[in-house]
């Protein structure tokens, strides 16, 4: 028969109540601790990360950008008269010399108003023959009638003197020899006309010959400038190039003015560089340059400044200062760099994936032999292509990871395997 003892009802209740309270004060004890507990930190794989070692030393600011090799010089062909394409003979992108033939056209009214104009001159000239033949004949007349009064003249004047003697001498009657005299004095009025007409007749023959002559020159020169015109229907380079571009289609009415074909001078060639337009600010006339070709690094210097953004950056021309290496044409892609000043003893760094001009970005630095990294807050100042400025935050000698860690922003410690 079992016997009931109470104490020991009472001391297991007591046990209970005496752990219960011990749970519920450890239990936030616990959960405290655990909260003070720092994660473990991630780990990364060191051959996906790329680093830099903080250096003091000079410092190149360089802005860089991609571009295309184009033309200097570019010529544009257009049309002298209207006319329609006909024939290309030449496609964009082929060698030109100054004679070769791009295109042909054809204009039937310039060609018909050529025919007329030759047409017309030849009248002029043949009309300009008339006329000296005329001229010429008619002062031959004069001059020949003046010549026979010259020589009536002639005549009377020594009969009068002959009769005006035998007069004298009472051989020849005074009415005789007053008739002479006075034969001689009409014959030589006479002669002085003559002469006189011959003289303003040869000076109007001139005049004559002038007006005429006037009208062949400029039915010659309608005759050229329409000659010119048809000579320009088959349009030429007129300069030695590669030919750009070709608007001029076959069958197409092309007005005068309107351009035919354009030509570019191969051999001087420039680079044009897109540069970010938040680094163009930098970017000054004149300022060094070297452009890689993928075949050799040409030297050379800004020239020009596109004031325009175009899809977030600008054109910036550059000038080559040296001569062309082989295979460099139009349209060939280029790198540029542009250097803009030259710091002197600074603390630098390559260039991390996120790092502004004169920001505050944190970098992992490299602790216990590149065992584990440390995230510290750095100052950037000036930025350049390769390197960034170090401010603050960095010494001489700290490594840094430079490749994106955007993924562990949260934490400030990283394991490195």
């Amino acid at each position: 028969m079992d016997i009931v003892r109470p104490e020991i009802k009472r001391k297991k209740k007591m046990r209970r109540i005496i752990y219960i309270v011990i749970i519920l004060i450890l239990l936030p004890l616990v959960t405290y601790g655990l909260s003070r507990l720092k994660p473990a930190p991630p780990s990364v794989d060191g051959s996906t990360i790329y680093a830099g070692t903080v250096e003091r030393s000079d410092m190149l600011l360089q802005v860089r950008g991609l571009g295309t090799l184009i033309p200097e010089t570019v010529t544009i062909i257009p049309a002298i008269t209207e006319g329609r394409v006909v024939q290309r003979l030449i496609l964009p992108g082929a060698p030109v010399k100054p004679d070769s033939v791009i295109l042909i056209m054809t204009n039937p009214q310039l060609e018909q108003q050529l025919t007329s104009a030759k047409f017309q001159l030849k009248a002029a000239q043949a009309s300009l023959v008339q006329l000296k033949a005329t001229v010429e004949n008619s002062l031959m007349t004069l001059r020949s009638t003046a010549a026979n009064v010259r020589s009536e003249y002639l005549t009377a004047q020594m009969q009068a003197q002959a009769d005006q003697e035998g007069e004298q001498k009472g051989v020849v009657a005074k009415v005789v020899a007053d008739k002479s005299e006075v034969q001689a004095k009409e014959l030589k009025d006479e002669d002085a006309l003559a002469q006189q007409q011959v003289d303003t007749f040869a000076a109007s023959v001139e005049s004559q010959l002038a007006v005429q002559q006037n009208t062949v020159s400029q039915d010659q020169a309608q005759v050229d400038l329409y000659q010119r015109e048809v000579n320009e229907l088959t349009v030429r380079a007129g300069l030695a190039g590669v030919l750009q571009e070709e608007p001029a289609q076959v069958g197409q009415e092309m007005t005068a003015g309107a351009e035919l074909a354009s030509v570019a001078e191969q051999t001087k060639l420039k680079a044009a560089l897109q540069i970010a337009e938040t680094q163009v600010g930098n970017v000054q006339l004149g300022q060094p340059a070297s452009v890689d070709t993928h075949n050799g690094i040409i030297p050379g210097h800004v020239i020009r400044i596109d004031p325009s953004v175009t899809n977030g950056t600008r054109t910036v021309d550059v000038h080559l200062d040296g001569p062309l290496p082989p295979g460099a044409v139009p349209n060939l892609s280029v790198e540029g760099t542009i250097l803009y000043d030259h710091l002197r003893n600074v603390l630098h760094v390559g260039r991390p994936v996120h790092g502004d001009e004169n920001s505050v970005v944190t970098l992992f630095k490299e602790i216990d032999g590149g065992a584990e990294a440390v995230a510290v807050k750095v100052a950037i100042g000036k930025v350049s292509v390769s390197d960034v400025q170090i401010l603050s935050g960095l010494n001489v000698g700290d490594t840094v990871i430079l490749s994106d860690m955007s993924a562990y922003d949260n934490f400030d410690r990283i394991r490195i395997k």
